[in-house]
């Protein structure tokens, strides 16, 4: 029976459409993303369009950044003169401690390379963004599945959306019924046990974005998951450009058309 605290599937799937858009549309949300700077390809220090000299420390652990009072930075609230050693932010762009007036920058670390992003709540993006196109749920495409770990972790390589590569770590198999045939995704699992898959379908992004993400929560001790495919979502680079998202790695296409989920941003 429903009751206030469980909602009809369909209401609560709605919910998390508007949750979602509100989230990505935040002031330092995805679509805020102006620029992801790696300090490698700029090594006199200077960013572009960002004020200080950031360079790597030569012990690989920090950043260092340099500003002048002329430079308008902050950190940690406090305006910013001299230099100051910074390691990766851990948390939303939102509670980066540097900011430059109302952007904040985020300083992000990747197989031991450094980079800076710079999120603007002005951006052009965020000012254009009218909604998701997501198809009306469907309960046909909520099914069972289960959690099949592998003994132990393992990172393949794939194509990420900046045209680099890099490593993916797996933790499993997320295996589920479609059809009457059973069909498998290799999955990530989070810090909070959490699995998270990239994935690809046969419709290979016809309408919408090449690739999505799924993130069903965390299974039950034995396994056992739900697999809801509604909540298929666009990932963050399909909001911008800026983004490293992974492609799905080898495996991850499934031979069906996913109609449902996410499929588009869509802009005034």
């Amino acid at each position: 029976m429903t009751t206030e605290s469980s909602p009809e599937p369909a209401q609560e799937w709605a919910h998390w459409c508007e949750r979602r858009a509100a989230a990505v549309s935040a002031p330092y949300g995805p679509l805020a993303l102006t620029g992801t700077h790696w300090l490698t390809d700029h090594p006199e220090g200077t960013l572009p369009g960002l004020p200080g000299l950031w360079r790597a420390d030569e012990d690989g652990e920090t950043v260092v950044l340099t500003a002048t009072a002329e430079d308008g930075l902050s950190a940690d609230g406090a305006p910013l003169t001299g230099g100051i050693r910074l390691t990766a932010d851990a948390g939303p762009a939102a509670g980066a401690r540097i900011a430059a007036g109302s952007r904040r920058l985020l300083v992000l670390r990747r197989e031991g390379l450094w980079a800076v992003r710079d999120f603007d709540p002005d951006s052009p993006a965020r000012r254009a963004f009218r909604s998701i196109e997501a198809t009306p749920y469907d309960p046909e495409w909520v099914v069972p599945g289960r959690f099949l770990p592998y003994d132990t972790g393992r990172t393949v390589r794939v194509a990420n959306a900046d045209g680099r590569e890099r490593g993916l770590g797996l933790g499993g198999v997320l295996a589920f019924t479609v059809g009457g045939t059973e069909h498998t995704l290799q999955v990530a699992v989070e810090s909070d046990g959490a699995l998270w898959a990239v994935f690809a379908d046969a419709a290979g992004g016809a309408g919408g974005f090449p690739f999505r993400f799924l993130r069903p929560g965390a299974p039950a001790a034995d396994g056992r998951i739900t697999v809801d495919l509604n909540r298929a979502l666009l990932p963050p680079c399909a909001f911008a450009d800026h983004f490293i998202c992974p492609f799905p790695p080898p495996g991850n296409t499934l031979p069906f058309a996913v109609p449902v989920g996410e499929h588009t941003v869509l802009t005034v």
